[in-house]
């Protein structure tokens, strides 16, 4: 069993439109800058991880979420990522690029082929079914 206090807690959202399109962002920031992920980030002290996800996603995307079902979760270096499906919320449903994206938008099969991805990303998604629908 993995110790989860030797890694920093995390969080990702993994969002379809109606359409079956993914939610991504690019990565303003290291680890990842300038590539495309699902967008998350850091559970700050005294926030459940549901909380945090929809910190996230409105920081980063603007969009409100519900967090659904813990989807599955990821090591990579000293990050602990619990990635969520979550669905939209209200509003619009356009992304709006925020803090620590340069980049938003809900991309089909065509387009995530043609994205730069951080690494692992198509692997842990295909293996969750998350890929886009579309």
């Amino acid at each position: 069993m993995t110790d989860s206090s030797r890694h920093v807690a995390c969080v990702g959202g993994i969002v379809f439109d109606p359409d079956g399109r993914l939610l991504l962002v690019r990565r303003a920031n290291e680890p990842g800058r300038g590539l495309w992920s699902v967008p998350g980030g850091r559970v700050e002290a005294g926030e459940s991880e549901h909380e945090a996800v929809v910190r996230e996603l409105a920081e980063e995307t603007g969009l409100t979420v519900v967090p659904g079902r813990l989807a599955g979760v990821v090591l990579r270096g000293p990050y602990r990522i619990a990635d969520y499906l979550c669905t939209l919320a209200t509003g619009d449903g356009i992304p709006r690029a925020g803090d620590d994206a340069t980049d938003a938008r809900f991309v089909d099969r065509a387009d995530y082929a043609t994205l730069a991805v951080v690494e692992g990303l198509t692997e842990t998604l295909g293996g969750w079914d998350c890929l886009p629908r579309t």
